[in-house]
């Protein structure tokens, strides 16, 4: 035993490499060796940041490198970043030479009490009986090395140990010597364990999967009054999760955690064999860091003693403490609570916390883990996947990693700036903009909840709605046809949805509003309805109602870019800028097509006053887009309208006017923005504004009295010309007179 590392913790550090005090598995190297921790095996029981931050990138070290396409490297790190690969271990360094249980780690098999332990300076034994069951247990390797199991398998020695018993290494005799794993029970007499390992052997014999370890071969040793069994399988070369984590500890220190991009991209990749196993039929019930290993750029999910079919609710239950469902232990596994371990391994992976007690059933807060403030997606995804009720969990493993991949995708945009689009499953794309059209006498156009509501992109029909095939043909429809078509169909959520749609698009929000309050919510449209419920509060005017109703749907859906712009117009419509900036920010930072988000966040940040950041967000809209050319101008107006001249910066007012010279527009709306340009620049003379470096220009004309007067005079001129009537233009005459400067003649 040792003290814990952590600063400001009397703990001990226990043979398995965990805390007694603050429950963290952080130690040194030569803490510990031996086996890893137990897995607790059970039948029927369970042992708002400021709106100036938005363009700030995590300044943390990270070995994980990140990359916009896919590199060839497999799927780990779905083709955005590059994981560190893991080399192949040779298995003969990885036998252990004293393979021993620790007496911490001894419980019967039968009634889970604590067995082989010491009293007094007598050892524990790691044979015997329970004395609270009768059971008998055996901690210790059945298997020699040198032993030949099957007449085929050579035994080299003891890898690890297991829920189910010791896991040895063994050479294939018979096929080319290659290295296999033994797999067998804790002790052959317990009928739960031997059934275990049976089921793991039918099971794995039918599975075939590339991030599942293969079933070989299943051999018997013993005579008839004990026989055990033994799953051949492959070997794996590689680290388990859990190692890889120790190692982190190890080399950084006693309290950190795996970069969170790596080990979201971990979880990616284990959603994937999951998915697998659910569609047939099957429960992997034992997710945890200990059963997935990576070898070179590849995990595998092993240890599959714990399968068990989806209707099988008589057969024992294994599991490990922090990591299995609450609701296990009264009604059984679930995909819902394998997914709910999914989320307990990404959290102990990527943050501190004293998941096996303090936190066993519940996460820790932002302010008890600031890598959840930092990234706000990943807390809710995680709230989500770990939810108490089951049904409030992820649907599947294949909208889990939807969302969270989508989630990686803004972690890896927050850490440095650059956009990783993809397209929603969830909603179409952003065929109209709003709040970007805006008037000459405003930087950037206001917006109301109507404007906002229709332009809103509309969710992709749900494929198991009754009516979905009518509804996508009528994907083009108007909305009167559509309503017209639909009226003598039966009512199912979509078509109610698509109702409400239809009736925004016409104005008719009396009836849009009375329709989403009308649609049934059921686990499994959840999001759809509160979908509709926002943007039928966002046309009525309602923007608190609008908020709570996307703030459900970003809590369902963590990863969608779209109903986090949903939810930063509708903060906007409310009040808060705060909340606008940070959703609106995510949603442009992560993705550029969805340029409402720039104006937007441009929108907030002018009301802040953060004049310079506004512009920059507005010169980040890509020239490929439609509003390329409006996003330059409200970049210009930032600089030409500013209340304040003095604020401005020579280096501000040269950047506008290249700005303005870099784009295509008429000549009349060139020469009033050039106007007003120049109007700023020459009330910021008049106030003796900061000195201009020598030989700077402002559209062509020095930073001085004289030439920005004369260039004014021109631009007036101009706008005369261009004027659409007669007192208009004798108005602009007269400026061009007023302004020019004093001369002899």
């Amino acid at each position: 035993m040792m003290r814990c590392p952590r600063a400001g913790c009397a703990g001990t550090v226990d043979e398995d490499g965990f805390c007694d005090v603050c429950g963290l598995e952080a130690i040194p190297g030569d803490a510990v060796s031996g086996p890893q921790s137990r897995a607790s095996a059970r039948t029927g029981a369970s042992s708002s940041s400021d709106v100036r931050s938005w363009t700030a990138a995590s300044s943390s070290s990270n070995p994980v490198s990140s990359r916009s396409g896919s590199s060839g490297r497999g799927m780990l790190g779905v083709g955005l970043i590059e994981v560190p690969p893991v080399p192949y271990r040779d298995p003969s360094d990885v036998v252990l030479d004293n393979p021993v249980v620790p007496e911490r780690q001894r419980f019967c098999g039968r009634c889970g009490a604590e067995v082989g332990r010491s009293r007094g300076e007598r050892p524990g034994r790691a044979s015997g009986f329970c004395p609270k069951c009768g059971q008998k247990y055996s901690f210790m390797p059945a298997l020699k090395p040198g032993q030949v199991a099957g007449d085929q398998y050579e035994v080299l020695g003891c890898l690890a140990h297991g829920g189910l018993g010791w896991i040895y290494l063994a050479r294939d005799q018979a096929v080319s010597g290659r290295w296999v794993v033994l797999k067998g029970v804790i002790d052959g007499a317990d009928a739960d364990a031997t059934a275990a390992a049976i089921a793991e052997r039918h099971f794995l014999a039918k599975v075939e999967h590339p991030n599942i370890v293969k079933i070989h071969n299943f051999v018997q040793l013993g005579d008839d009054e004990s026989t055990v069994g033994y799953i051949v399988m492959e070997y794996v070369g590689g680290q388990s999760l859990k190692d890889l984590l120790k190692q982190c500890r190890i080399e950084q220190g006693p309290t950190e955690c795996l970069p969170v991009e790596q080990a979201i991209a971990y979880a990616i990749e284990v959603l994937r064999p999951l998915g697998y196993l659910h569609a047939n039929g099957l429960l992997y019930c034992d997710v945890k860091p200990d059963n997935v290993i990576q070898t070179q750029e590849q995990l595998k999910l092993i240890d599959l003693g714990a399968v068990r079919h989806s209707d099988d609710d008589t057969g024992a239950v294994f599991g490990t403490e922090g990591y299995q469902a609450p609701e296990v232990s009264d009604v059984g596994p679930s995909p819902a609570a394998d997914l709910y371990a999914v989320g307990r391994m990404l959290a102990v992976l990527s943050i501190p916390f004293d998941f096996r007690a303090t936190y066993v059933d519940r996460l820790p807060s932002q302010a008890e883990a600031p890598l959840l403030a930092e990234h706000e997606s990943l807390l809710r995804l995680l709230s989500r996947a770990c939810h108490p009720d089951p049904k409030r969990r992820f649907d599947s493993a294949v909208e889990m990693a939807e969302q969270l991949t989508c989630v990686l995708r803004e972690v890896l945009s927050a850490a440095d700036g650059q956009p990783r689009p993809a397209s929603s499953a969830n909603f179409g794309p952003e065929l109209e903009s709003f709040g970007t059209a805006a008037h000459e006498s405003d930087v950037v156009a206001t917006v109301d909840g109507l404007t906002v509501a229709r332009a809103l992109p509309v969710p992709r029909v749900d494929g198991s709605d009754p009516a979905a095939g009518l509804l996508t043909a009528l994907g083009s429809a108007s909305p009167a046809d559509l309503l017209d078509e639909v009226k003598d169909t039966s009512p199912t959520v979509e078509v109610r949805l698509r109702r409400v749609r239809a009736h925004i698009e016409l104005g008719d929000i009396a009836a849009a509003w009375f329709e989403a309050e009308e649609t049934p919510a059921k686990a499994t449209n959840a999001w759809r309805v509160h979908w509709a419920k926002g943007i039928a509060a966002l046309a009525a005017d309602k923007p608190f109602d609008a908020r709570r109703a996307f703030d459900a749907v970003v809590d369902l859906l963590p990863g969608e870019l779209v109903a986090k712009l949903a939810l930063a117009a509708a903060a906007e419509l409310s009040g808060d800028l705060s909340d606008a900036a940070r959703y609106y920010g995510v949603a442009w930072r992560t993705d550029r097509s969805l340029v409402s988000a720039a104006f937007g966040l441009a929108r907030v940040l002018l009301a802040d006053g953060a004049r310079t950041e506004a512009v920059a967000v507005l010169s980040s809209v890509p020239t490929t887009s439609a509003s390329y050319v409006a996003a330059q101008e409200a970049a210009i107006r930032a600089v030409a309208n500013t209340p304040n001249p003095v604020s401005l910066t020579s280096t501000e007012l040269v950047a506008a006017g290249h700005r303005l010279g870099d784009i295509e527009i008429g000549e009349a709306r060139r020469a009033r923005l050039e106007a007003d340009l120049l109007e700023t620049a020459l009330n910021r003379a008049f106030a003796d504004g900061p000195a201009a470096p020598d030989g700077s220009r402002v559209l062509g004309c020095r930073l001085e009295e004289d030439d920005l007067r004369l260039g004014l005079e021109q631009r007036y001129r101009t706008l005369a010309r261009h004027s659409a009537s007669v007192l208009e233009r004798y108005a602009y005459v007269d400026r061009a007179n007023q302004v020019r400067p004093w001369t002899w003649v």
